[in-house]
């Protein structure tokens, strides 16, 4: 869609810097720091499931966001559907989370925050789930989305080439999408 090399270079950095913020957003917060907070010692039940709704909805939002920033990159940069297929599953996950999970999770913690024992339920070990797969997806797309923008396949050989490292590339084909 977009002929300027320069421009196409510069939608493909920021598609990709959104796919690896993400990624690494998912691993501070939900591999990390969620954690982690309950092992302070001064950090009560209630108090970690107060600051765990507040940062896992803003975590929410940054997705929303960064989801968005990918999605218009690939539209323009018209990537084919190996990257398509599982951009589109990361969003998949990330409605799920957004539309149900996360707001049936909130309920849990304000009923556990009020002192009500919520009956038991696989709402966290699911939410869980989706993350691993959620990251390894965005980690993964991220790959072929860097080998399919920056290493091209020639037609001729199937090699690999490069179009950084060999600008004649350019002239063969107008994009560097697949």
């Amino acid at each position: 869609m977009f002929q300027n090399h320069k421009t196409n270079l510069v939608l493909t950095q920021l598609t990709l810097f959104a796919f690896l913020l993400w990624a690494g957003m998912i691993i501070g917060i939900s591999f990390v720091e969620a954690p982690v907070k309950f092992t302070a010692p001064q950090v009560t039940l209630a108090i970690g499931l107060g600051i765990g709704r507040l940062v896992f909805g803003w975590l929410n939002k940054f997705e929303l966001v960064f989801c968005t920033l990918a999605l218009i990159g690939l539209f323009f940069i018209r990537v084919s559907f190996k990257i398509w297929l599982p951009a589109l599953l990361i969003t998949a996950i990330l409605a799920v989370q957004t539309i149900w999970l996360l707001p049936a999770l909130d309920t849990r913690a304000l009923q556990i925050i009020a002192g009500q024992q919520p009956t038991p339920s696989s709402l966290h070990i699911t939410y869980v789930a989706l993350e691993i797969f959620k990251l390894g997806l965005l980690l993964g797309t991220a790959s072929a989305f860097f080998r399919q923008q920056f290493m091209p396949q020639k037609a001729d050989t199937g090699r690999r080439i490069s179009p950084v490292l060999h600008p004649t590339y350019e002239s063969e084909s107008s994009t560097f999408a697949g």
